[in-house]
């Protein structure tokens, strides 16, 4: 049950600590005792008209990026609140005092390095280029069909999209078939060089592209007629649907099948 699994993803530590600094400043605002400790005693239990519109901004650009997003479960909307919220609190503890600010900064980058996010285990079977390492493949064997996903490593559908994108590998993996991914947060000549917009309000990222015969011929998300792009929610049946997944790796298979006697014969002579 995807709820559960849900659940199970969100009570890891990394998911805990960052909700809990993603709450601080208003814990700190609200709790009794603790207010007292860190703020006047005046400024506890409410918020300056300042502190509430920045907060009300900060609603509002989640909303924005969690409706844009490609993502569909409650992981992706935690982390996309997350992400948000502590850039937030950091501009709220800067405002309150400077030493609390600088506190706050210190914690996120010791959480961001000691505690590193989750990440899929499972069986996978995804080539990760580097580079012009992706254009010198496509290249070099225009035989082999390619599911290209482009990615930035901060990006909250990017992490939520890659345990998808790993199983699949595994499933439909074959030799004239294959899985790959390039960050194109590290490599941003790849994002020019294929059209994607590695910004942080991108509506590209991740981005996934279907490549035959060395060329793209499919993509997701993608443009519509008023030259925007649509939203494409990442689920498993999704890009099955959308790449005709089923159907290509039956005609990979067949195209293998049919080799498989000439090189039995050929090794026979």
């Amino acid at each position: 049950m995807q709820f559960l699994a849900d659940i199970k993803q969100l009570a890891h530590p990394y998911h805990v600590v960052n909700l809990l600094m993603s709450l601080s400043f208003l814990t700190s605002r609200y709790v009794p005792g603790l207010c007292e400790v860190i703020f006047p005693a005046e400024q506890c239990g409410e918020l300056t008209m300042w502190e509430s519109e920045v907060l009300f901004f900060m609603l509002v650009i989640i909303m924005f990026r969690s409706r844009k997003s490609g993502s569909r479960n409650m992981v992706a909307y935690i982390s996309v609140f997350n992400m948000y919220a502590k850039v937030c609190n950091g501009v709220l503890w800067f405002t309150a005092d400077v030493v609390y600010g600088i506190i706050y900064v210190i914690l996120v980058i010791i959480h961001f390095l000691v505690v590193g996010e989750p990440v899929y285990q499972g069986p996978e079977k995804v080539i990760y280029f580097q580079g012009k390492e992706l254009d010198e493949e496509l290249a070099r064997d225009k035989h082999c069909l390619w599911y290209i996903t482009f990615f930035t490593a901060w990006s909250p559908a990017c992490s939520s999209l890659a345990p998808i994108f790993a199983k699949l590998s595994a499933e439909y993996t074959l030799d004239n078939l294959k899985f790959g991914k390039i960050d194109v947060g590290r490599y941003p000549e790849a994002a020019k060089h294929y059209h994607i917009n590695d910004s942080t309000f991108s509506l590209q990222l991740p981005t996934i592209s279907f490549f035959k015969e060395g060329k793209e011929v499919e993509r997701r998300p993608s443009l519509n007629a008023q030259a925007k792009f649509q939203k494409f929610y990442f689920t498993e049946d999704n890009i099955k649907a959308a790449f005709d997944l089923n159907n290509v790796y039956a005609e990979c298979q067949k195209i293998l099948d049919a080799k498989k006697p000439k090189e039995d014969h050929a090794k026979s002579e």
